[in-house]
Parts: C-alpha cells; sequence; structure tokens
C-alpha cells in the first residue's frame, strides 16, 4: 500500500473530528494504530509533524494585508490552476481570509507531495480551519463544501 502523508492526515482527521479534547489519544497511541492500520513509520511521523506545526500556525496570526496574491514558482509547481483559483473563490466569499488563506498554502508545502490535487486541498482547508479559533462558521461552510462534494462523487 503507497499511503502518503495526506492519506495519514485524512485518516486522523476523519477518525478523530469528532471526539472531545480530553478522549483524543497521545502521540505513541496514535503511532500504534496508524502503524496497525497499516501506515508506514515514516509517513506517521510526517504526519504528527505536520499536525503539531498546524497548531504554532494557529496561534501566531499573521500581519499580511496585501491586495493581492503572487505565488511563488513552489507554489505554481505544487498547485494547478484549479487550485488557485478554488482558493481565490474561498476567499471571495469569505471562507479564507489573508491569515488563514497563508496558513493553507504554508500547510500545503509542507506536504511530502509533489502535486495537490484540488479534493486534498479542500481537505487541508478544512483541517486549516478547524485549528483556527473564531473560525467555527467558515469551518461549518467548508465542511458542507467538502461532504457535499464526497456525495455527488458516491451518487
Amino acid at each position: 500500500m503507497k499511503e502518503n502523508v495526506i492519506d495519514v492526515l485524512l485518516y486522523l482527521f476523519e477518525t478523530y473530528i469528532d471526539t472531545e479534547e480530553r478522549n483524543k489519544p497521545d502521540n505513541e497511541v496514535l503511532e500504534l494504530e496508524l502503524e496497525q492500520v497499516g501506515f508506514q513509520e515514516l509517513e506517521i511521523h510526517k504526519a504528527l509533524e505536520w499536525l503539531d506545526n498546524m497548531t504554532v500556525a494557529a496561534d501566531q496570526p499573521l500581519k499580511r494585508h496585501a491586495t493581492m496574491r503572487v505565488f511563488s514558482d513552489n507554489e505554481l509547481e505544487r498547485l494547478d490552476v484549479e487550485c488557485r483559483g478554488y482558493l481565490l473563490f474561498l476567499e471571495q466569499v469569505g471562507v479564507l481570509d489573508v491569515e488563514t488563506r497563508e496558513i493553507v498554502l504554508e500547510r500545503v508545502m509542507a506536504l511530502d507531495t509533489e502535486e495537490i490535487d484540488l479534493d486534498q486541498l479542500k481537505w487541508v482547508v478544512l483541517m486549516v480551519l478547524f485549528y483556527q479559533p473564531g473560525r467555527e462558521v467558515a469551518f461549518a461552510w467548508m465542511e458542507d463544501l467538502v461532504f457535499e462534494d464526497m456525495e455527488a462523487i458516491v451518487h
């Protein structure tokens, strides 16, 4: 099974999204569970580090007031036109603000993948919003978008 960091993150997010903070397992228990499910140790460590850095990013709000975002060459390589357009759309409808957009981009760049597709980007946005205090409405809106898209695929 060829799994990557985002697969581990999706598993954790889907498994523990509704779990109360005090009932969440510690990293050692998570590592054991993930290994039993079939994820590789290296991917597990990268995913847990990615999540640890997510909470650090959420605790450090950015001070950016740019009206236009210019993507770096690395970001252009990782995010295709569809993904970049989707980020712009999310900003325009108020799901993302400048700070959360930058956190999303930073977290995308921290993933161990050469390219990210739109569905993966949506999950990253959802995870970022989950960790942002005061962004509950945006999280709920994004959650509806992600799960509606999943239902459309199934039907």
